[in-house]
């Protein structure tokens, strides 16, 4: 979809420009915050099923996705002082911007899992791969506190792969089979209003 991907390129240039500021701000309080680098770099399975780089700022103490995959909670003992901040206002998720100008990600779209969840999908399932992923989607809005609902239960894993992997998917399923520029503008809209309110 041409219009979808100059839509993507012109508001991801314009966004770098316009947060670069903030991407300094975020960078040094990271740096200073915690010993680390300022950026953690993670593979996600992309579309078509390629894997890629997806960037963020990083929020955890270095190494402490040796720990799981998943984050339990706002207040993970992993994730730092000024990462618990950028959790809460999405802040972490900035350097998408790039990923989405160079092509691997859409602004919206299925957010991309790790491999060891997409070895899970079933076949019908396995259709969220044939679009690119996106910065937000549907499921991202409705599962808004998904991190709370991993902390309340039991076994946080299994209710991940139980219960909201194929929630979220059937969510991106329906988006597939109706996307368009203008539904996924009103998404983006849903997103930073959410964001917001927070």
């Amino acid at each position: 979809m041409v219009l979808k991907r100059v839509f993507d390129v012109f508001f991801a240039l314009i966004g770098v420009i316009v947060l670069l500021p903030l991407f300094v701000i975020i960078a040094i309080s990271v740096s200073i915050n915690s010993r680390g680098g300022i950026f953690y770099i993670q593979h996600r399975v992309g579309r078509n099923g390629v894997d890629f780089k997806l960037l963020k700022f990083r929020t955890m103490y270095v190494n402490a996705d040796k720990a799981g995959l998943l984050t339990i909670g706002h207040h993970d003992y992993r994730i730092t002082t000024a990462g618990y901040w950028l959790r809460k206002y999405k802040l972490d998720e900035l350097p998408q911007l790039f990923n989405v100008f160079i092509g691997d990600m859409s602004f919206v779209g299925p957010r991309p899992e790790v491999r060891k969840y997409v070895e899970i999908y079933s076949p019908k399932q396995q259709r969220v791969l044939s679009v690119k992923p996106g910065i937000t989607d549907k499921a991202s809005i409705m599962y808004f506190n998904e991190n709370e609902l991993l902390a309340a239960a039991h076994e946080p894993e299994q209710f991940y792969i139980n219960e909201i992997i194929p929630s979220k998917i059937q969510y991106n399923l329906d988006y597939i089979d109706k996307h368009n520029l203008w539904l996924d503008i009103k998404i983006i809209w849903q997103t930073l209003k959410k964001v917001a309110n927070k």
